[in-house]
């Protein structure tokens, strides 16, 4: 089958299923654009403000599509096969990602733009909004640590573009005698820094008045591709620094040292980007990001569709891998791009309360997820197009990423060098807004759980934050060979399934709400199903990552015990909620329209 018919075949049964079932979902939560939101009736022009449905659609895009929908696809098509990933994309976003980010959001703008634990708090109980508001925090800080480490790897190495090799570090291509057609890690680094830089200029200049938000992002986006281009000259390769000041230091020790020094700077980015005003990084940033987001969506989109590379990784490999068996791994590998429990906390956190009406809730929080599956779709393209000899099988994902979108742009007389370029800083721009607004969201429980709104507050609940995954990111993890595996692979598994059990969780709490107020058979298979269904498969992989992690003998695990720490908090809420569904006593605080 070729690789155009796939993606064209996937974006018909996505816009199919936007104009189908979307619309089905907001007449069944009776949408209506002359019932005034929060952003309306609230409005202080600080959080709440009322945003057109083209740049709130960017900002919000921006912010949920992270790393998930590129890593995961790719992990998952290694894996498992293309198959299997391109089938969970499609029938994932639709009847599960897409419900669950839709339905936080009008749950937050029924509820006076409160997040989605304040709807639990209201619907369930107090005991069960304590509960989940630990969980998030520890889902979040996975999500930290997860996203920290793979951009840190992703600034130190090289790829080759003739043999398609990738090297861990600068000194093993030279050692390997590679010294033509390389795209230098450290020059997107060197473009990552340009690129945060850019959006503080840009706010400063909307902020002083002297231009608009929609002027200056035409002028700085242009700015966004000069500082990709300019990065290959001016490379800050870390590890060459760190061999310079340990010339008998190993290339593949000096790589590790690097990444450890971008993790360190990564999260004392977070740490500060999260308290600084939103005006100066977050808003300028998200919308610099989403229309770049576009451009890599459509670049690949457009390169396929000009002369796509063949298929040449198997369609399906099996049940059972080593990497872990199909059922339920498949469904954790793939978070972001089919269903993700962060999109959650966006929805009800910052967009609920730019959301200017009511009808716009289903382009932003049902189309968004529609298109950060095609995101994935494309992803799994630069798997699908490898040899089954490719070098490429081997290296990390955004090297096979960048690949595919560096492959895909030739197409289109794109040099492969800039393409890669893009593609990597693309990569790099999805993970920026998730890294900071977790930090941010972390603080602001942390704040909720101590009751601490001061200074200090905002300062110990964004250094407790960002400190706890500084602490998994400096380990150095091995195997039982005793080589040395990136952190973010460790932890990969651990970061889906408690984003996806927070997906189930979320799922729950909506259940809870629309049943206790609707009484209507289809709330329990619009969100009760997929509430299940997310339930059982990330509960299951949890139980299996503490079985393995504690069958080593001897072997003390943090990441077992957080695995426990989680399933239990799980466990206590779905009690919770439960015990809500059976409750007679009528909804307190709804503000839900009744059904007709």
């Amino acid at each position: 089958m070729e690789m155009l018919a796939i993606v064209l075949s996937s974006a018909v049964i996505l816009t199919v299923a936007y104009f189908t079932y979307g619309r089905w979902l907001a007449r069944m939560f009776q949408l209506d654009d002359k019932t005034p939101t929060p952003a309306v009736t609230m409005r202080d022009d600080v959080d709440y403000v009322p945003c057109q449905t083209g740049p709130l659609l960017s900002q919000h895009f921006s912010a949920i599509a992270a790393a998930g929908p590129i890593v995961g696809p790719i992990l998952a098509g290694l894996y498992f096969g293309w198959l299997p990933a391109l089938l969970w994309i499609l029938i994932g976003s639709i009847l599960i990602g897409g419900v669950h980010d839709f339905s936080a959001l009008v749950a937050s703008i029924r509820h006076k733009a409160t997040s989605i634990l304040e709807v639990v708090r209201i619907h369930i109980s107090g005991r069960a909004y304590l509960l989940f508001l630990i969980f998030v925090w520890l889902a979040l800080v996975y999500i930290v640590v997860a996203f920290t480490d793979v951009t840190a790897s992703m600034f130190v190495g090289a790829l080759d573009l003739e043999t398609g090799a990738s090297y861990k570090s600068v000194g093993a291509a030279r050692e390997a005698g590679q010294t033509g057609m390389l795209v230098l890690s450290g020059g997107i680094a060197s473009s990552s820094l340009l690129y945060l830089a850019l959006p503080m200029i840009m706010g400063l200049i909307v902020r002083a008045g002297m231009i608009s938000m929609e002027k200056a992002t035409w002028i700085f986006l242009p700015l966004v591709g000069v500082a990709i281009w300019v990065g290959q000259y001016i490379p800050l390769n870390v590890d060459e620094i760190i061999l310079w000041m340990k010339p008998d230091l190993a290339p593949e020790n000096a790589a590790l040292y690097a990444v450890r020094v971008w993790d360190v700077f990564l999260l004392s980015y977070c740490a500060i980007a999260s308290v600084i005003p939103m005006w100066l990084l977050l808003q300028p940033r998200g919308q610099l990001g989403g229309y770049f987001l576009y451009a890599a969506l459509g670049a690949g989109a457009l390169g396929i569709m000009l002369g796509g590379e063949p298929i040449s990784q198997p369609m399906f490999k099996g049940f059972v891998q080593e990497k872990g068996n199909l059922f339920p791994f498949l469904f954790i590998t793939i978070a972001c791009g089919a269903c993700s429990g962060f999109h959650s906390l966006i929805a009800s956190g910052t967009t609920s309360k730019q959301l200017k009406s009511e009808g716009n809730a289903r382009a932003i929080g049902y189309g968004a997820m529609l298109l950060e599956a095609m995101v994935a779709i494309v992803s799994l393209c630069c798997v699908m197009m490898l040899s089954k000899d490719s070098k490429l099988l081997g290296a990390d994902p955004n090297f096979i990423y960048a690949n595919g979108i560096g492959t895909f742009l030739a197409k289109i007389h794109v040099s492969r060098t800039l393409g890669v370029a893009f593609a990597l800083m693309a990569f790099n721009t999805f993970v920026y807004d998730t890294l900071d607004v977790c930090t941010r969201l972390g603080r602001f429980i942390i704040q909720e759980l101590t009751g601490w709104k001061n200074w200090f507050g905002v300062w110990f609940g964004t250094l407790l934050t960002a400190g706890v995954p500084m602490i998994f990111v400096l380990q150095r993890i091995t195997d039982p060979s005793g080589k040395t595996i990136p952190v973010w692979k460790v932890f990969w598994s651990l970061f889906g399934a408690s984003n996806q059990l927070l997906a189930a969780l979320t799922l729950l709490g909506v259940t809870v709400w629309l049943w206790r107020t609707r009484r209507e058979v289809w709330v329990l298979f619009v969100t009760g199903l997929p509430a299940v269904f997310m339930y059982v498969m990330s509960a299951w992989a949890l139980v299996t990552i503490v079985t393995e992690q504690f069958s080593k003998a001897g072997k003390y695990d943090p990441v077992a015990w957080i695995a426990v720490v989680l399933l239990v908090l799980a466990a206590l809420m779905l009690a919770e909620g439960v015990a809500a569904l059976l409750r007679r006593d009528p909804a307190s605080g709804d503000l839900a329209p009744a059904m007709t």
